[in-house]
């Protein structure tokens, strides 16, 4: 959990970058991701170490054994003299994460150059990761040692005396990409850790699932779902699922580099070494993917719109509309193999909008596919970057119908209040929604006036497919009883003789 303490040291780091020059947040959670994925490097190979000690056999090193190589590592060069760090940062360490290979750094002869790492079967095709894809347009803007040396320090600090594990490392991170408290152009903004989580729940991703974010960001939900099948499947995984794992697992789409190359180390520091991580507008034409994946998880963009002439026909064929947040849904049906499930969060227009186009979506989950839930969500979810209302929608594709009874249930707190400081609070919904999704089959007997129930398939499609739980809820009015007029005017008389007498005692002290 992160406490005031670490967010007054994170803000002190960030001040300092701040008066070195750089104010765009985006850049300086870029620069910091850097630092932060050099010195987890650094901490692999310390654990490498460890263990050829402990088990006296040769390891794979990522840092090469020669001096320039060792000379690269973060606890090498921490505590040097800033122009030392400085030179080192910009000539050595730098160069060589943007030619990453296989997990390795690649070794400086005695010139100072780069010798490149050779590629494994001489394809170059390791050379076509993600990461190496977008780390070749990575540039180290940090502009003085003085300023750099500030950051190693304040890092450093946190991570001796705060940061005790790669959990609390997630979390500092999400407090940084917190920062970026406004959405983009197209209506873009983070999903907090809390709510993605929750929704990984619902999905229960497993080692075989082949999982897809084609609006992923800074990676959030992709990370989130890894994190989940670690918790849950690593002590029985097999080689083969350790290696889907490691790579294509994991799929995003972006059009926005900068966020494609947080995304990218982001995985690498989740232990996903070779992600799908794609520069690519998932709405386009130039998206040709269908049936591609057994889970999708997403918060598209909301207010964008595109151009209309480069949206894919296939969507449009679905719903006809410049909508970002309408051809997601019809994108996720077409990506997502016979029998994939997909939770992603949409705005509340989307439920009961009353366009051609927002109707025939709709009409297409419930009519041609399984629905499962809608998920209202409170307007202060999204805070401080938007006050809007959200809902989350899962369901299953099927291509044949398999909706009966639609799940609602009316989230009230999702425990943080609703305002733009969305301070910790004891009011949670999140465990009880999680536990009641996963036993929908006691479900079934809830009124209409409890928190979550069922609406037949039926009802739906008679009120034009509205999924707005508003349009199903019943409000229960209990009648508040008023005293008689009889004895209001008793009541008045009472007080008019008390006021009367009281007069009378007054005069009579005068």
């Amino acid at each position: 959990m992160i406490t005031g303490a670490i967010k007054n040291k994170v803000d002190k780091i960030w001040t300092d970058i701040w008066a070195g020059g750089i104010t765009n947040p985006l850049t300086v959670i870029e620069q910091l991701t850097y630092l932060m994925f050099i010195r987890s490097l650094d901490e692999k190979e310390l654990e490498t170490e460890e263990l050829e000690n402990l088990m006296g056999e040769k390891m794979e090193h990522i840092f090469p054994a020669s001096s320039a190589g060792q000379s690269m590592r973060w606890s090498k060069f921490k505590n040097n003299d800033p122009r030392d760090i400085y030179d080192v940062m910009s000539q050595r360490v730098f160069p060589a994460i943007k030619n990453m290979k296989q997990g390795r750094l690649p070794d400086f002869d005695e010139r100072g150059e780069l010798v490149e790492i050779p590629d494994e079967d001489g394809t170059g095709a390791q050379s076509n990761t993600a990461f190496a894809r977008y780390m070749e347009d990575a540039m180290f803007l940090i502009p003085t040692p003085q300023v750099l040396q500030k950051i190693i320090t304040g890092l450093e600090d946190l991570y001796e005396h705060d940061i005790a594990d790669l959990d609390m490392q997630g979390d500092l991170y999400e407090y940084m990409l917190g920062k970026l408290a406004t959405a983009g152009q197209n209506g873009q903004f983070r999903t907090p850790k809390h709510i993605r989580e929750m929704m990984v729940e619902l999905m229960q991703p497993t080692p075989d699932d082949t999982i897809c974010d084609p609006a992923c960001g800074t990676a959030g939900f992709l990370v989130s779902a890894s994190e989940y099948i670690r918790k849950h499947y690593e002590d029985t995984m097999t080689s083969e699922q350790w290696e889907h794992f490691s790579g294509e697992a994991f799929t995003g789409f972006d059009t926005d580099r900068t966020m494609l190359r947080i995304s990218a180390m982001n995985l690498m520091l989740h232990s996903i070494t070779n992600p799908e991580i794609d520069y690519q507008d998932s709405v386009s034409k130039q998206n040709q993917i269908k049936e591609a994946y057994t889970v999708c998880l997403a918060n598209p963009p909301f207010k964008g719109t595109v151009d209309a002439e480069s949206i894919n026909d296939d969507l449009k064929a679905v719903t006809n509309t410049k909508k970002t947040e309408l051809l997601f849904l019809a994108l996720f049906l077409r990506m997502l193999k016979k029998g994939g499930r997909c939770a992603c969060i949409v705005p509340d227009g989307v439920l009961f909008g009353s366009s051609k186009a927002h109707k025939s979506i709709r009409k297409e989950l419930v009519e041609n596919h399984q629905l499962k839930a809608v998920i209202s969500m409170p307007s202060g979810v999204f805070k401080p970057y938007a006050g809007v209302s959200t809902a989350v929608l899962v369901f299953t594709k099927t291509g044949a119908g398999g909706t009966e009874n639609v799940w609602f249930y009316d989230m009230k707190a999702d425990g943080f209040s609703l305002d733009d400081k969305r301070s910790e609070i004891a009011d949670n919904d999140i465990p009880d929604i999680i536990h009641r999704f996963c036993h929908l089959e006691q479900e079934g007997e809830r009124e209409r006036t409890e928190q979550s129930f069922f609406v037949p398939k039926e009802e739906i499609a008679q009120n034009d497919y509205d999924l707005s739980i508003n349009k199903y809820k019943k409000v229960e009015y209990v009648p508040v009883e008023y005293p008689s007029t009889t004895e209001i005017l008793a009541d008045l008389n009472e007080l008019e003789m008390e006021i009367t007498k009281g007069l009378a005692e007054l005069e009579g002290m005068l």
